[in-house]
This record gives C-alpha cells, sequence and structure tokens, in this order.
C-alpha cells in the first residue's frame, strides 16, 4: 500500500468499496466483476485501476484475463473497516456476494478461465 490517503481514496467511493469487498476472498476479473456489479466493463476496469495504483490489490494474468484479488496487507484493514460498520449484513454486500456465488459457480462454462495461484482464500486459507 501506498499510505492512508492514497488508500481512502482508492475505497472512498461506493462502487470501489463494493469490489474490494467482492475481491476479499475471491480472485475476479474484470468480466466477471462487471456481470456481479451490473455495469459496464470499462467502468468497472477504471475502478480497479484506482484501487490497484493504491497498491490494494495482487494480480495474476492468465491468457488474456488479469485476476484481482485484495493484498494480504489490504485484506485486514478492508475486514477491520466492514466490522467497524457492520458492512457485510448490508443488503449491498450480500446482494453481491449471492450474485459473485452465482457468478463463479458459472467460471468453468465462461470464457474465463480462473487463476491458478490466486486461489480461493476461503478454500485455501492463508497461514500467517
Amino acid at each position: 500500500m501506498t499510505d492512508a490517503v492514497s488508500f481512502a481514496r482508492a475505497l472512498g467511493d461506493p462502487t470501489r468499496w463494493r469490489i474490494a469487498r467482492l475481491v476479499l476472498d475471491d480472485a475476479l476479473c474484470v468480466c466477471e466483476l462487471a456481470d456481479i456489479l451490473e455495469m459496464p466493463q470499462s467502468s468497472v476496469s477504471s475502478h480497479v485501476q484506482i484501487i490497484r495504483k493504491a497498491g490494494l490489490l495482487e494480480s495474476e494474468r492468465c491468457e488474456k484475463w488479469t485476476y484481482f484479488r485484495l493484498s494480504a496487507q489490504a485484506r485486514g484493514l478492508v475486514e477491520t473497516i466492514a466490522r467497524a460498520f457492520d458492512d457485510a449484513s448490508s443488503a449491498d454486500a450480500c446482494a453481491d456476494r449471492a450474485k459473485a456465488v452465482q457468478r463463479l459457480a458459472r467460471r468453468e462454462q465462461s470464457c474465463c478461465p480462473g487463476p491458478k495461484a490466486l486461489v480461493s482464500r476461503i478454500s485455501n486459507p492463508v497461514t500467517p
């Protein structure tokens, strides 16, 4: 991460906050994020680049797709903020998570091959 101001700016937008919450546990590509958020890929890509430039994302390139997931350092901060504001139970967070689960279930039948190294933290937790 770069600094506190960059962190705050990167996540101070509602769409970028939603993206951060979505890539908290699962690595997703821009087309998957666009489907989940029901937004154009170009808009999602612009938001992802702001988060990436702030140093909050890990990425993995697979063929022509790039998958993004929150970095370990950013993950702890985002989880703390989400807990402090009870964000996980918000309607947007619940709806986004449900759409993400549905979209990931269709990954094998979609154009996205899925990441190899950035596997889900839920099914493959990182140990400190």
